[in-house]
């Protein structure tokens, strides 16, 4: 089974590669970097967007895979206050979609307001951890946690979500064709 990633961030790739083969056979997954087509740091319906957006390009220009995963990290405001969330978007061959998102956490408002100014959470994790590309080490929640979860854990959970329409289509799926 072919799975494309829209990314060649390797705990993106590792994190598919894992959820897949919880429910597949000879998984093989590669990463292509696509648009998202969204704010580099998303916000509330962004976030969706952005991951199905990659999903789709991933379709259009790479047609013969079996499944196309478009991953967006963003910020979404829940309870008056404003948490960090990746949304899934997983793609068949046919068209048809799932979606799932991680689990929430909740930033502090200091971090909140520069996302909310246009800079990417992982440029701010980088600067309070005096490191450079955590998104492609530990990420955020890595940070947040002191390494108890790590960006790979946080996806995979976030893509199991997205694979229940396919792993259970008679209950998602009326019918093959897509409209």
């Amino acid at each position: 089974m072919k799975v494309l990633v829209g990314s060649e961030n390797p705990v993106k790739l590792a994190a598919a590669k894992d959820a897949f083969a919880l429910f597949y056979d000879d998984v093989e997954v590669s990463g292509m970097a696509v648009d998202s087509n969204v704010p580099a740091q998303p916000v509330g319906d962004e976030t969706f967007a952005g991951a199905e957006h990659r999903a789709m390009e991933l379709r259009t220009r790479n047609p013969d895979a079996d499944f196309f995963v478009g991953i967006e990290g963003g910020i979404v405001r829940l309870f008056n206050r404003w948490f960090v969330s990746g949304v899934m978007c997983i793609m068949d061959a046919c068209g048809r979609k799932g979606y799932g998102c991680t689990p929430l956490f909740e930033l502090p408002s200091h971090i909140t307001d520069k996302l909310l100014c246009g800079v990417e959470l992982g440029d701010v994790i980088d600067d309070l951890a005096e490191d450079r590309n955590t998104k492609q080490k530990q990420g955020a929640i890595g940070y947040f946690t002191g390494g108890v979860m790590d960006r790979k854990k946080y996806y995979v959970d976030g893509l199991i979500a997205a694979l229940i329409p396919f792993l259970n289509s008679d209950l998602y799926f009326e019918s093959d064709v897509v409209r």
